[in-house]
């Protein structure tokens, strides 16, 4: 953990769909330069939380603040300090990479000039080693590559804040530990706060300042890697018998 400065602050959130509580009472806080893991089972949840962060998904009750501001009083202010990566990466298949990464700087830095908008594209396929693919079609990268792009694109608005959505899903084991490498090199550069939801274990290990476990629509357990992996609860422990594997950079 970086420091205690809290980013994020969410009480008692509570979400049904029908007769189903996603969310019930879920309480958490996101500090300043942290990694935050949430883990639980497939349709736990996880998703719903960070969606409801952004408004994406309306809560039914309870509180979110960002900066000490509740986002119901200001959620277009809020959504331009967080980025939020989704899980099918979201880009635009009708336009090339240059077009899906300059479209969030014409919608929210307005003031840049068209060489200033050239330079960020650039520097942010930069952090994520894409240099090359400025003119291409989403279709003709590489599951890995699309999502690395989406990466870009959540980084180039400068987020003090960012959620990531299942961020290794769908990729091969390699790709999974560079996009997991690439999260905490992000971290390191910007400095930023990040939600990352994940059922990825070597993800976690790799980004993990902190895990928060979300079961039945409750916070289960809230502390370390390493507490999470010396657990002997049954149900946690079932998360961690998979094999470590090597990784770039440790937490």
């Amino acid at each position: 953990m970086k420091t205690e400065e809290t980013v994020i602050e969410i009480k008692n959130l509570k979400k049904s769909f029908g007769n189903l509580a996603v969310l019930n009472d879920v309480s958490l806080q996101l500090h300043k330069e942290e990694n935050l893991v949430v883990l639980g089972k497939s349709g736990g949840g996880k998703s719903v939380l960070i969606k409801c962060i952004v408004q994406l998904i309306k809560a039914d009750k309870g509180t979110i603040s960002v900066f000490g501001k509740d986002i119901n009083e200001g959620i277009y202010d809020i959504r331009k300090k967080i980025g939020f990566l989704f899980q099918n990466g979201a880009l635009y298949d009708s336009m090339t990479v240059k077009q899906n990464l300059e479209f969030p700087l014409r919608r929210l830095k307005k003031e840049l000039t068209e060489s200033e908008i050239d330079s960020k594209v650039l520097e942010a396929l930069e952090n994520v080693g894409l240099q090359d693919v400025l003119n291409k079609m989403p279709s003709q990268l590489s599951g890995g590559m699309r999502k690395r792009i989406s990466l870009a694109r959540t980084i180039i608005v400068d987020p003090e804040i960012i959620l990531y959505d299942e961020p290794t899903t769908g990729l091969d084991p390699v790709t999974s530990e560079e996009i997991s490498v690439l999260i905490n090199d992000i971290q390191k550069k910007y400095k930023t706060a990040s939600i990352i939801i994940t059922h990825d274990i070597e993800c976690v290990r790799t980004v993990a300042d902190r895990i928060i476990m979300i079961k039945d629509g409750e916070v289960y357990k809230d502390g370390t890697l390493a507490e999470f992996e010396n657990e002997t609860d049954e149900y946690i422990s079932s998360f961690f018998k998979t094999k470590k594997l090597h990784y770039d950079g440790t937490k």
